[in-house]
Protein backbone atom coordinates (compact mmCIF):
# COMPACT_ATOMS: atom_id res chain seq x y z
CA UNK A 1 0.00 0.00 0.00
CA UNK A 2 1.24 3.80 -0.51
CA UNK A 3 1.15 6.21 2.11
CA UNK A 4 -1.19 9.31 0.57
CA UNK A 5 0.55 11.34 2.84
CA UNK A 6 3.64 13.47 2.56
CA UNK A 7 5.54 13.69 5.88
CA UNK A 8 3.54 13.61 9.84
CA UNK A 9 1.66 10.12 9.42
CA UNK A 10 0.29 7.07 7.66
CA UNK A 11 -2.91 7.11 5.29
CA UNK A 12 -3.74 4.19 3.39
CA UNK A 13 -6.58 4.14 1.04
CA UNK A 14 -7.54 0.20 0.23
CA UNK A 15 -10.05 0.56 -2.83
CA UNK A 16 -12.87 -2.19 -3.47
CA UNK A 17 -11.98 -3.72 0.34
CA UNK A 18 -15.60 -5.34 -0.12
CA UNK A 19 -16.88 -6.09 -3.51
CA UNK A 20 -19.79 -3.83 -4.96
CA UNK A 21 -22.50 -6.99 -4.47
CA UNK A 22 -21.06 -7.78 -0.85
CA UNK A 23 -20.90 -3.75 0.06
CA UNK A 24 -24.78 -3.54 -0.89
CA UNK A 25 -25.62 -6.18 1.09
CA UNK A 26 -23.63 -4.70 3.99
CA UNK A 27 -25.21 -1.16 3.43
CA UNK A 28 -28.86 -2.41 3.26
CA UNK A 29 -28.45 -4.48 6.65
CA UNK A 30 -26.88 -2.10 8.39
CA UNK A 31 -28.89 0.83 6.92
CA UNK A 32 -32.16 -0.92 8.39
CA UNK A 33 -30.72 -2.51 11.88
CA UNK A 34 -28.65 -0.14 13.36
CA UNK A 35 -29.79 2.39 16.18
CA UNK A 36 -29.40 5.36 14.05
CA UNK A 37 -29.35 8.25 16.20
CA UNK A 38 -30.00 12.54 16.19
CA UNK A 39 -27.30 13.74 18.41
CA UNK A 40 -25.94 17.34 19.59
CA UNK A 41 -22.45 18.07 20.43
CA UNK A 42 -20.92 21.06 22.73
CA UNK A 43 -19.19 23.71 20.30
CA UNK A 44 -18.42 26.67 20.58
CA UNK A 45 -20.06 27.29 23.75
CA UNK A 46 -23.44 26.18 22.54
CA UNK A 47 -24.91 22.71 21.78
CA UNK A 48 -25.54 22.41 18.32
CA UNK A 49 -26.91 19.52 15.99
CA UNK A 50 -24.78 17.11 14.61
CA UNK A 51 -25.24 17.25 10.72
CA UNK A 52 -25.61 13.56 10.13
CA UNK A 53 -27.14 10.35 12.10
CA UNK A 54 -24.89 8.32 14.27
CA UNK A 55 -24.69 5.15 16.47
CA UNK A 56 -21.71 3.34 18.81
CA UNK A 57 -20.69 0.50 19.28
CA UNK A 58 -18.45 -2.08 20.97
CA UNK A 59 -17.15 -4.12 24.60
CA UNK A 60 -18.65 -3.22 27.15
CA UNK A 61 -16.02 -1.16 28.74
CA UNK A 62 -15.25 1.40 25.56
CA UNK A 63 -16.88 4.50 26.37
CA UNK A 64 -15.87 7.28 23.90
CA UNK A 65 -16.24 11.37 25.01
CA UNK A 66 -15.86 13.93 22.94
CA UNK A 67 -17.52 17.68 22.44
CA UNK A 68 -19.19 17.52 25.52
CA UNK A 69 -20.84 14.08 25.02
CA UNK A 70 -20.13 11.00 26.84
CA UNK A 71 -20.69 7.58 24.24
CA UNK A 72 -21.46 3.86 26.09
CA UNK A 73 -21.34 1.84 23.49
CA UNK A 74 -24.14 -0.65 22.61
CA UNK A 75 -23.56 -4.44 22.19
CA UNK A 76 -21.77 -5.28 18.87
CA UNK A 77 -24.17 -6.72 15.89
CA UNK A 78 -23.31 -9.69 13.91
CA UNK A 79 -22.93 -7.85 10.86
CA UNK A 80 -20.01 -5.68 12.70
CA UNK A 81 -18.68 -8.16 14.59
CA UNK A 82 -17.99 -10.09 10.92
CA UNK A 83 -16.68 -6.29 9.48
CA UNK A 84 -14.51 -5.97 12.44
CA UNK A 85 -12.77 -9.62 12.01
CA UNK A 86 -12.09 -9.12 8.57
CA UNK A 87 -10.21 -6.07 8.82
CA UNK A 88 -8.00 -6.95 11.80
CA UNK A 89 -7.44 -10.15 9.87
CA UNK A 90 -6.22 -8.36 6.79
CA UNK A 91 -4.21 -5.52 8.16
CA UNK A 92 -2.93 -7.03 11.60
CA UNK A 93 -4.98 -4.64 13.80
CA UNK A 94 -7.48 -4.52 17.14
CA UNK A 95 -10.38 -2.64 17.37
CA UNK A 96 -12.95 -2.83 20.31
CA UNK A 97 -15.44 -0.35 19.07
CA UNK A 98 -17.03 1.57 16.32
CA UNK A 99 -18.76 5.13 15.28
CA UNK A 100 -20.75 4.66 12.92
CA UNK A 101 -22.72 7.51 10.51
CA UNK A 102 -25.01 8.00 8.53
CA UNK A 103 -24.80 10.70 5.49
CA UNK A 104 -28.73 10.92 4.58
CA UNK A 105 -27.45 13.71 1.56
CA UNK A 106 -24.84 16.02 0.34
CA UNK A 107 -26.00 18.49 3.46
CA UNK A 108 -24.91 16.43 5.81
CA UNK A 109 -21.46 16.33 6.59
CA UNK A 110 -18.34 15.77 9.22
CA UNK A 111 -16.39 19.23 10.60
CA UNK A 112 -12.51 19.24 10.78
CA UNK A 113 -10.90 17.64 13.29
CA UNK A 114 -8.34 14.93 14.48
CA UNK A 115 -9.48 12.28 16.47
CA UNK A 116 -6.57 12.88 19.23
CA UNK A 117 -9.28 11.91 22.49
CA UNK A 118 -7.36 10.65 24.93
CA UNK A 119 -9.37 7.50 24.80
CA UNK A 120 -7.92 6.80 21.62
CA UNK A 121 -3.73 6.42 22.74
CA UNK A 122 -1.00 8.30 21.74
CA UNK A 123 -0.90 7.27 17.78
CA UNK A 124 -3.99 5.58 17.30
CA UNK A 125 -5.03 2.93 14.48
CA UNK A 126 -8.09 4.02 12.79
CA UNK A 127 -9.97 1.92 9.97
CA UNK A 128 -12.76 3.81 8.14
CA UNK A 129 -14.88 1.36 5.91
CA UNK A 130 -17.53 3.59 3.45
CA UNK A 131 -20.78 2.16 1.83
CA UNK A 132 -23.08 3.87 -0.54
CA UNK A 133 -22.92 7.34 -1.92
CA UNK A 134 -19.01 8.34 -2.82
CA UNK A 135 -18.10 11.52 -0.57
CA UNK A 136 -14.66 13.66 -0.36
CA UNK A 137 -12.64 13.25 2.35
CA UNK A 138 -10.28 16.63 3.00
CA UNK A 139 -7.05 16.72 5.02
CA UNK A 140 -5.66 19.66 6.04
CA UNK A 141 -1.66 19.46 7.70
CA UNK A 142 -2.17 21.88 10.95
CA UNK A 143 1.28 23.61 10.01
CA UNK A 144 2.13 23.28 6.96
CA UNK A 145 -1.85 23.91 5.27
CA UNK A 146 -1.20 20.95 2.66
CA UNK A 147 -4.22 19.97 1.67
CA UNK A 148 -5.04 16.23 0.77
CA UNK A 149 -8.48 14.94 -1.37
CA UNK A 150 -9.47 11.66 -1.04
CA UNK A 151 -12.61 10.83 -2.76
CA UNK A 152 -14.08 7.65 -0.79
CA UNK A 153 -15.88 4.82 -2.81
CA UNK A 154 -18.61 1.88 -2.17
CA UNK A 155 -16.57 -0.80 -0.58
CA UNK A 156 -13.26 1.47 0.12
CA UNK A 157 -11.41 1.08 3.51
CA UNK A 158 -9.03 4.00 4.76
CA UNK A 159 -6.45 3.45 7.40
CA UNK A 160 -4.97 6.08 9.60
CA UNK A 161 -1.65 5.40 11.41
CA UNK A 162 1.00 6.81 13.33
CA UNK A 163 1.15 9.97 14.37
CA UNK A 164 -1.25 11.53 11.89
CA UNK A 165 -3.70 12.48 14.18
CA UNK A 166 -1.32 15.18 15.96
CA UNK A 167 -0.69 16.90 12.63
CA UNK A 168 -3.41 16.81 9.91
CA UNK A 169 -6.99 17.25 11.12
CA UNK A 170 -9.89 15.75 7.81
CA UNK A 171 -13.25 16.51 7.39
CA UNK A 172 -16.27 15.50 4.98
CA UNK A 173 -17.83 18.97 3.98
CA UNK A 174 -21.24 19.71 2.61
CA UNK A 175 -21.68 19.52 -1.07
CA UNK A 176 -24.45 21.05 -3.57
CA UNK A 177 -24.28 17.86 -6.08
CA UNK A 178 -27.21 15.40 -5.46
CA UNK A 179 -26.10 12.92 -3.27
CA UNK A 180 -27.59 9.69 -1.76
CA UNK A 181 -27.10 7.99 1.52
CA UNK A 182 -23.68 7.01 2.52
CA UNK A 183 -22.78 4.94 5.50
CA UNK A 184 -19.37 5.38 7.33
CA UNK A 185 -18.33 2.73 10.02
CA UNK A 186 -14.59 3.74 11.44
CA UNK A 187 -13.56 1.02 13.64
CA UNK A 188 -10.94 2.48 16.82
CA UNK A 189 -9.96 0.59 20.04
CA UNK A 190 -10.34 2.49 23.09
CA UNK A 191 -7.62 2.61 25.77
CA UNK A 192 -8.71 2.09 29.36
CA UNK A 193 -7.78 4.38 31.94
CA UNK A 194 -5.60 1.53 33.66
CA UNK A 195 -3.80 1.47 30.32
CA UNK A 196 -3.48 4.81 30.49
CA UNK A 197 -2.11 5.02 33.50
CA UNK A 198 0.35 2.86 32.79
CA UNK A 199 1.41 4.30 30.08
CA UNK A 200 1.86 7.90 31.28
CA UNK A 201 3.73 6.80 34.34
Amino acid sequence: MNNLLPFNGELYLVKSFYSEEHAWQLFNVLLQNLVWQEEKIFLYGRWLKVPRLMCWYGDEDASYQYSGVNHQAMPWTEPLIAIRHNIERVHQCSFNSVMANLYRNGSDSMGCHADDEKELGINPVIASLSLGEQRLLKFRHQQRKQVIDVLLGHGDLLLMRGEIQHHWRHQIPKTKKLKSERINLTFRKIVSNTLRTQHNS
